[in-house]
């Protein structure tokens, strides 16, 4: 049985103390990134994998994907930078109908671990709301996440409506669309497509060191 099957098996037990034990004997101090793109990603797509071919029911998807949530806010909470005061802002939320959250969180969890004041709204949030706290917030980067191919031209809109803000954020597209999907033609200058953690983590340091050599 390979390494996310394991996981699999505890996560659909509703085993969250030995799935965080599992976890942890991965080494002394877990690298979370290694953990979320080797272990906790893989795992839910073969959850899911088992749900589509009905050898689950729903009921153990929701079981399975409440504890890996449970493990994500455990892993969220291992020593991170302080947030300054004057940091660099992110703002992440999926896009309307898209109930898939836990990549979000994963992203989010990525952008405290680097220093950055997160504002996380969760996964289907309607435009009008989300824009809403946008302008509130006026975060540097705003992540978009979403799944279903069916949802593109609200994707479409959503980011056309993001690209227009005049303080000009950058905004990265995220999600199982952008790893399935060819999203090349909604990418420019502002507008990125993030296919996993490892690219998102280059962007971040590259980010960093870019105001780095400016300051």
């Amino acid at each position: 049985m390979d390494d996310f099957s394991k996981l699999a098996k505890l996560f659909l037990e509703g085993n969250e103390d030995d799935a965080i034990h599992y976890l942890s004997q991965m080494g002394p101090t877990p690298n979370r990134l290694h953990l979320y793109e080797q272990f906790l990603t893989p795992t839910m797509y073969h959850i899911g994998a088992l749900w589509e071919r009905n050898e689950i029911s729903v009921a153990d998807e929701h079981l399975a994907t409440a504890v890996c949530d449970f493990v994500l806010s455990q892993l969220d909470s291992m020593e991170k930078r302080k947030v300054e005061k004057n940091a660099s802002k992110a703002l992440l939320f999926g896009i309307e109908e898209e109930q898939h959250y836990l990549g979000l969180k994963m992203v989010a969890s990525t952008f405290r671990e680097y220093g950055w004041d997160v504002r996380y709204l969760g996964p289907n949030l309607p435009l009008d709301h989300a824009l809403t706290q946008v302008n509130r917030y006026k975060p540097d980067v705003i992540g978009v996440s979403a799944a279903l191919s069916y949802r593109l031209p609200v994707l479409k809109d959503v980011i056309e409506h993001l690209a227009r803000l005049e303080w000009s954020p950058t905004v990265l597209i995220g999600g199982r669309m952008a790893k399935e999907y060819d999203l090349r033609s909604f990418a420019s200058d502002r507008v990125l497509i993030v296919k996993d953690l490892h690219q998102l983590e280059a962007w971040i340091e590259g980010n960093e060191e870019d105001i780095n050599a400016t300051s």
